[in-house]
């Protein structure tokens, strides 16, 4: 078999914008941060207060009680994204495409939540023993797990963790078995719901989080601000979406991969070209053909001069016609899944012909000199994009997409 081109044909989001793709959307084309104070956990300690959480999730709108249970947060919003997703796809389940359906789930930290409830009970409560379900709550599987189930497929299901890149390589994992016929659909994504106290401090050590919002690209940008969420894209052949009459929102047509292999927090502009460079040539791509980028953006000082060395190094003078915006300035950074939001948020904007800004934009910095599509979304017609994740650990994952149908 030969390889395919792959369609997606489904989104779904949960994010600090609201629970829906649609929500996701609005958001991001209004150019509305969904940063605000932390409410899930006391940050009187930290240095921070701020977070992109998504407020007004209700679980027993979603699951049974006993359901519920047995899931983390961050499960629970991988299977609400999942859903969304098959949905919007149109799938109409057979035995056969059961089998063949595989599940691709990207997570940095897992079941935080679970795991620091369970610590508690262990050292700060009368209990002196931990739930029963910490264990299936926590692992770093569960969000896969729970989604095979919910949906009753029983294909290749698996778990990428690589940090705020996990996203990006599950879904290019993905999109490799459905292009070589090793799937014949792929829902993948990712899920994080990472704000739990102890977590939080980890960051407050690493001073790498913002003390008020996140400013990518910006002058006098001071760092990231934190997110959970979850989203998730339904993976199909081409030629089989259009044979049944699904929605094509667009084309993945390139995944790229590399390691900085340099140092553990401090990224590579080498190595982040390296991915783009890579994910191009999978998807057969002159980098002249790129008009739009979804950067990585996570408005830290080292980050985005980096980021924007690694675009000029790969596109040249091309670079100056790239429109490249950070919707990390409004759905935070949701770790690991991140890439799976800016998925999202890539698709939509090629299916719409509007490119979601950098929100909280105050002032140039000469070391980011891009195009960063401030503040106020653009209407563009855009055949190509990228989708950047450069994670901690120096590994990334860079996604190509083409433009849908009309």
């Amino acid at each position: 078999m030969g390889a395919r081109r792959v369609a997606v044909t489904g989104v779904g989001a949960v994010s600090a914008l609201g629970v829906g793709a649609a929500e996701l959307w609005a958001g991001l084309s209004d150019g509305r941060s969904g940063i605000g104070p932390i409410e899930s956990a006391d940050c009187s300690t930290l240095r921070f207060a701020n977070g992109a959480e998504v407020h007004g999730f209700d679980p027993a709108a979603h699951f049974e009680r006993r359901a519920a249970e047995m899931m983390d947060r961050f499960s629970q919003f991988a299977v609400v994204a999942a859903r969304e997703a098959v949905a919007m796809a149109g799938v109409e389940w057979t035995p056969g495409l059961r089998e063949e359906t595989a599940v691709v789930v990207g997570s940095g930290v897992g079941g935080q939540i679970s795991e620091e409830r369970a610590f508690v009970d262990s050292y700060f409560t009368d209990r002196g023993r931990t739930h029963p379900l910490s264990i299936p709550r926590a692992m770093m599987n569960a969000a896969t797990s729970q989604v095979t189930m919910d949906l009753g497929v029983h294909g290749p299901a698996f778990t990428v963790s690589t940090a705020c890149s996990s996203s990006n390589h599950a879904i290019g994992q993905a999109f490799w078995m459905v292009r070589s016929g090793t799937a014949e659909m792929a829902v993948a994504g990712g899920a994080e719901a990472p704000f739990a106290l102890a977590h939080l401090k980890g960051w407050d050590a690493l001073r790498a989080v913002s003390p008020d919002t996140c400013r990518p690209f910006t002058r006098g940008r001071q760092g990231m601000v934190l997110g959970e969420g979850a989203a998730m894209l339904v993976l199909e052949p081409l030629e089989a979406a259009r044979a049944r009459g699904a929605p094509v929102l667009a084309e993945l047509v390139g995944f790229g991969m590399s390691a900085d292999a340099s140092h553990v927090t401090v990224p590579s502009a080498e190595g982040a070209a390296r991915a783009v460079r890579a994910a191009l040539r999978d998807a057969e791509l002159s980098p002249e053909r790129v008009e739009y980028v979804n950067a990585h953006g996570t408005g830290t000082a080292v980050n985005d001069p980096m980021e924007t060395a690694a675009l000029r190094a790969v596109f040249g003078a091309h670079a100056d016609r790239l429109a490249v915006s950070a919707t990390k300035s409004m759905h935070g950074h949701a770790l690991g899944a991140s890439g799976a939001l800016e998925a999202v948020a890539t698709v939509l904007a090629l299916r719409h012909g509007l490119l979601p800004p950098t929100a909280n934009f105050t002032e140039p910095d000469p070391e980011c000199d891009l195009d960063v599509v401030p503040n106020r979304a653009r209407a563009a017609q855009v055949e190509h994009a990228i989708s950047n994740s450069f994670a901690f650990g120096g590994l990334n994952a860079v996604l190509a997409f083409r433009r849908g149908d009309a």
